[in-house]
């Protein structure tokens, strides 16, 4: 797997797709998932902290999810037909999306009523959502890079801004900095608009680590 700043693309061919904030986010995810999964190792699920940031994870890949589901998924079957290997490939898609969202409720659910099944459910949402995230990676965006225009991607990541809306982005801007070095973030935030770069200085990145998530 590459390192994080070689997934952080400031400056890219205009003929050529960036992902880098599908990596970034699909980083982030991972990182949460870790901690979550040594939270449950520990013991200490029931900490505030650390249920304050599952939330955080489990809002940020349903956007993520919800928003490939219903914009990205199906505009890209347009470009596919009659390529049935392909189509076959969105479908594994789909189909993974599908495993994870109940194992989210089951997690929810064990949490909600303090049982011990919260580490077999991450144990298994691990499995499952490690397993996904690099099956996109690998197989899902050099088909999209073969197939969709920067444009094309230009309007997945407007579609996934909507969903967002600015307290959505005052969330996930600071999220997904979270663990990256000064110099990582400092180049990733180049990425965004001004405005936003402003407001996350300002105000959203000390609210983001006054909430302290994943302590215990």
């Amino acid at each position: 797997m590459t390192t994080e700043i070689e997934r952080i693309v400031t400056a890219n061919h205009p003929d050529r797709i960036n992902f880098t904030e599908m990596y970034v986010t699909h980083d982030a995810l991972r990182r949460d998932l870790e901690r979550m999964a040594a939270a449950a190792a520990a013991g200490r699920t029931d900490s505030p902290q650390v249920r304050e940031g599952w939330a955080v994870f489990t809002r940020q890949l349903q956007v993520h999810h919800t928003v490939e589901d219903a914009w990205l998924w199906p505009r890209l079957r347009e470009r596919l037909s009659g390529r049935p290997d392909d189509l076959a490939l969105l479908d594994a898609m789909e189909a993974e999306h599908a495993v994870i969202d109940p194992q989210l409720e089951a997690i929810d659910a064990a949490l909600a009523a303090g049982s011990g099944d919260v580490a077999a459910g991450i144990t298994e949402l691990r499995a499952a959502l490690l397993q996904h995230l690099s099956h996109e990676e690998v197989a899902a965006l050099p088909l999209i890079q073969a197939v969709m225009t920067p444009k094309d991607w230009s309007g997945f990541r407007g579609a996934m801004a909507r969903r967002q809306r600015l307290s959505g982005a005052a969330e996930w801007i600071p999220w997904i900095t979270d663990d990256m070095t000064p110099a990582d973030s400092r180049k990733w935030l180049r990425r965004m608009p001004p405005p936003l770069r402003l407001l996350n200085k300002l105000s959203w990145q000390a609210r983001y680590r006054d909430r302290n998530l994943w302590s215990y």
